[in-house]
């Protein structure tokens, strides 16, 4: 409310109070012409490497200090990988260009028709990719996402503000989010990636997804 009324539009903008998930705002408030923003989003995905991470979280293990204790790796990746992980990498991290997962006209989408989501993929490596000693290995899978808006202080439609999550922008709050392979995989150069993905709504907690990764 003080942002409104310190840039003087409390005669334009109402604020509503509540829970966005249980505001059907677009079915009872948006008026003929009115904006929706962000206007269209995209899911993107791509397999990167972080050596770093693999490094701090498990191979770690296998000599604390002149001590053994590789044993400990089976449970540390449990720890480390059974869930995806928000972190930020950059650019030089993703291995091939990204594939599109979803794309979503937020003028039509339904609830319904977020509840479950499945893409195909293929990638093809860009680079020859091996794990230790050398830093690189196909190590997980990289989500993010673009928003497009009309911008309002152009006079063309079709001229659209971007906010972007990806590795090749400049960092956000929301950052990245990856799932992380408990064994890398070694790549050759114009090798290909295949698989599927489908991220789903919990039946448990509507706030949490649940992701199936496949590949060959």
């Amino acid at each position: 409310m003080e942002i409104v009324r310190e840039n003087e539009l409390s005669d334009k903008v109402v604020v509503l109070h509540g829970r966005i998930d249980h505001t059907c705002l677009s079915e009872k408030w948006l008026k003929p012409g009115g904006l929706i923003l962000p206007s269209h989003t995209s899911l993107y995905m791509a397999p990167i490497t972080n050596y770093q991470r693999y490094h701090d979280s498990i191979y770690f293990w296998q000599d604390v200090y002149g001590i053994k204790m590789s044993s400990m790796m089976p449970l540390a990746k449990q720890c480390a990988f059974m869930e995806p992980s928000v972190e930020t990498i950059s650019d030089e991290n993703v291995l091939t260009w990204p594939t599109v997962v979803a794309q979503v006209d937020c003028y039509t989408i339904q609830a319904l028709e977020l509840e479950t989501i499945s893409a195909a993929f293929k990638f093809t490596s860009m680079l020859n990719v091996r794990q230790k000693p050398k830093k690189q290995a196909t190590q997980s899978m990289d989500g993010n996402t673009q928003n497009a808006s009309p911008s309002s202080k152009k006079k063309k439609q079709d001229v659209s503000i971007v906010l972007s999550t990806a590795p090749e922008d400049a960092p956000t709050h929301w950052q990245q989010i990856l799932l992380y392979l408990f064994e890398p995989i070694e790549l050759n150069k114009d090798q290909n990636i295949e698989g599927s993905v489908t991220i789903s709504q919990s039946q448990q907690h509507a706030r949490f997804l649940n992701i199936c990764l496949k590949y060959l």
